[in-house]
C-alpha cells in the first residue's frame, strides 16, 4: 500500500509500525565523529582480515557487526542481508513459492511443525513431526544454511525429499507451488447464529481485503454483531492498519499520527475511503502478544469509542520502523518516530533511550501512564500497551509448560501419539492414562524440562570439567541430578490440567489442521464467550462507551 507525498514521491508504508524509503535525516553537526568511527572500523575490519591466524569470512564478520551493533539500539532496528531480506518481503506480502509448511530445526535435525492444509506438502502426505533427511542431492545434516531457501523456487518445480516418520525412511516428490498466507485463516458464524467471528493474525498488503472479504460474507449469513480477534498478532503494515478501521468509522477520521526526530516526516493517517459499517456492535479481543499495527486498530477503535476492547494489556510497542535499501539488495529497517491514537497517547511500554544495570530496557511504571480522553469522554491511560474496557483474568502460563513447548516435548509427544493412532480423527479429552503416558515420554526420551535448577546444576558440571574436580563430585552429582528429575515429575502432576490442555491443542491441530483448533476456539476460549455475552446485552455493550 503507497501513501502519496508531493507530485513524484511515494512512499510504501510498513508497519509493525512501518514507513519505507525517502530521504535520510541530517546530521551535520556529527559528520566528523561519523566520519571518525567508520575510518576507524574500516581500518580494524581491513586490519583482522589481513593478519588474523586463520581465514576469515568477510561477509559473516560485518553480518555479526552491524547486527551485533544495532542491538544496543532497540529489538526492532534491524540489518537485513539479502537473505533476509527476501523474507521481509514474504511477510509483507504474504505470498511466495514452496512447499507450504513451517519448520524447526535443532540440533541439526529438520521437522515439519505444520503442513498448511491442500498445499505441496501436505498433497505429498507429509506430517507434523516429519524429519527431513535429504532434500534433493543436500543432506540437512550438512546444511547450514537457511534449511528453507532449499524449499523455495519457480513454480511447478520438482523437489526430492527424504524424510523419517516413526522410524522408517520414506520418501516423496514435491511441486513446488505459490503458497498464499492468509491474513484471516479462519472466520464463522458462532453457535447463538447472530455473531460473526473473525480471526486476524498479521497485517499484510491482503489484511483489510481479507477482513472486508469475511465481513461481508458474515453480515450476508446473518451476522448482527462482530468478534475481531487480535490475540497474538504481532501487527505488520501500517497503512493496513489505518484501511482496517476504515471498515467501521467513516472517512477522514483520524486514526495514528507519527512524531519523529525530523518533524518533516511527521504523518497524521487518516481514513479514505467509505466504510462497510459503521453501526454493527464490535468486539476486539487482545492480549499481551497484540503489539504493533494491532495495538494501532485496538487503541484508535477504542479511542473512537467505535469498539469494545476484551482481554489482556497488549505488547506496548509505540515505534514506528522506516525499512530503508541499502548497497547490494541489503536493508536496514530502522525506527524513526513513534506513534500516536487518535486521543493522543503513545503505548510504548519500554524506554530504550535508558537502561538498567543489566543493559534492559527500562519498563514505564504505572505512576507514570498518563490521562486521556476518548471521543466521548471515557479515561484511557498511555505508557503500558492497550488496556482493554473488559479484562479477563486468564492463568498465566507456568514456567514449565513454557518450557515444554519451547523444547518441542509436547510436540514430539504428539507426533508419537499420531504416529500410534493414525486412524483417529477426533480429539475430546486427554484421559488420565494419556497423560500418564505423556510422563513416561518425557521419562523414557530422557528429556530435560530444563528448569533453573537444572541448568544451574548442568553450569556447575561443566564448571567441575574445568577444574578436573568432576570425576570426585560424579556420584553427589548424579543422586542431586536423580532428585531433580523427581521433582520435575512432580511439577508435571502439579501442572496436569494445563499440560492436558496444551496436548489437546496439539492434537487438534495435528488431526484436523489449524482451523479445527480455530474451531474448538470458539466454542472455548473465555475471551470469545465474554465478547458475546457482552455484545448480546445490548446495556452492558452500550453502558461500556458510557464509563
Amino acid at each position: 500500500m503507497f501513501e502519496k507525498f508531493g507530485k513524484k514521491t511515494y512512499l510504501p508504508i510498513l508497519a509493525s509500525g512501518l514507513f519505507i524509503v525517502g530521504t535520510g535525516y541530517t546530521y551535520t553537526q556529527d559528520f566528523f565523529e561519523i566520519a571518525k568511527q567508520i575510518e576507524i572500523f574500516t581500518t580494524l575490519y581491513k586490519t583482522v582480515h589481513q593478519n588474523y591466524v586463520d581465514q576469515t569470512n568477510p561477509g559473516e564478520l560485518m553480518d555479526v557487526a552491524i547486527k551485533n551493533m544495532l542491538k544496543e539500539l532497540d529489538p526492532y532496528t534491524v540489518y537485513f542481508n539479502e537473505q533476509d531480506v527476501v523474507k521481509f518481503k514474504i511477510n509483507n506480502t504474504g505470498e511466495y513459492t514452496g512447499i507450504g509448511a513451517s519448520l524447526y530445526r535443532k540440533d541439526g535435525k529438520v521437522f515439519i511443525v505444520e503442513p498448511y492444509k491442500n498445499y505441496p506438502a501436505d498433497k505429498a502426505g507429509l506430517k507434523a513431526g516429519d524429519q527431513i533427511l535429504q532434500i534433493n542431492d543436500i543432506k540437512t545434516a550438512d546444511y547450514k544454511e537457511d534449511i528453507g531457501q532449499l524449499l523455495k523456487g519457480a513454480k511447478n518445480t520438482q523437489v526430492k525429499l527424504i524424510y523419517m516418520r516413526a522410524d522408517k525412511q520414506l520418501a516423496t516428490t514435491l511441486i513446488l507451488d505459490d503458497v498464499d498466507i492468509k491474513a484471516v485463516p479462519f472466520y464463522s458464524m458462532l453457535d447463538d447464529q447472530k455473531t460473526g467471528y473473525i480471526i486476524l493474525t498479521q497485517f499484510n498488503a491482503k489484511t483489510t481485503q481479507e477482513v472486508k472479504a469475511a465481513l461481508v460474507d458474515l453480515k450476508k449469513k446473518g451476522a448482527q454483531q462482530l468478534i475481531l480477534d487480535l490475540r497474538n498478532n504481532p501487527g505488520g503494515l501500517l497503512q493496513e492498519a489505518v484501511n482496517l478501521c476504515n471498515l467501521f468509522v467513516a472517512k477522514n477520521e483520524l486514526i495514528v499520527t507519527t512524531k519523529g526526530k525530523d518533524s518533516s516526516k511527521d504523518m497524521m493517517l487518516k481514513t479514505q475511503m467509505e466504510p462497510v459499517d459503521l453501526q454493527i456492535p464490535l468486539s476486539i479481543i487482545i492480549n499481551e502478544k497484540s503489539a504493533s499495527a494491532s495495538e494501532i486498530v485496538a487503541g484508535a477503535l477504542q479511542d473512537l469509542d467505535r469498539a469494545v476492547i476484551i482481554g489482556n494489556r497488549s505488547f506496548g510497542k509505540g515505534l514506528v520502523q522506516r525499512p530503508i535499501d541499502l548497497a547490494y539488495g541489503t536493508q536496514l529497517k530502522v525506527t524513526i518516530s513513534k506513534y500516536y491514537t487518535p486521543s493522543g497517547r503513545c503505548i510504548q511500554a519500554l524506554d530504550y533511550a535508558h537502561k538498567d544495570a543489566q543493559g534492559k530496557a527500562i519498563k514505564i511504571k504505572e505512576n507514570q501512564y498518563q490521562k486521556f480522553l476518548t471521543k466521548a469522554g471515557r479515561t484511557v491511560y498511555d505508557g503500558g500497551g492497550i488496556s482493554p474496557d473488559v479484562e479477563i483474568k486468564t492463568v498465566k502460563q507456568s514456567e514449565l509448560a513454557k518450557t515444554l513447548e519451547n523444547e518441542r516435548i509436547i510436540f514430539h509427544y504428539a507426533t508419537s501419539y499420531v504416529n500410534k493412532n493414525p486412524q483417529q480423527t477426533v480429539i475430546k479429552e486427554v484421559t488420565d492414562q494419556e497423560f500418564q503416558d505423556f510422563k513416561l515420554f518425557v521419562r523414557n526420551q530422557n528429556v530435560s524440562l530444563q528448569t533453573e535448577t537444572s541448568k544451574a546444576l548442568t553450569n556447575v558440571l561443566e564448571e567441575a570439567k574445568k577444574e578436573h574436580i568432576d570425576q570426585k563430585i560424579n556420584t553427589a552429582f548424579q543422586t542431586l541430578k536423580q532428585e531433580i528429575k523427581k521433582a520435575e515429575e512432580s511439577e508435571l502432576d502439579a501442572n496436569k490440567d494445563e499440560i492436558k490442555r496444551l496436548i489437546k491443542e496439539e492434537l487438534i491441530k495435528r488431526y484436523q489442521y489449524q482451523e479445527g483448533l480455530y474451531l474448538y476456539y470458539t466454542k472455548n476460549s473465555p475471551e470469545i464467550l465474554r465478547a458475546v455475552s457482552t455484545m448480546t446485552n445490548r446495556t452492558e455493550y452500550d453502558n461500556i462507551f458510557k464509563k
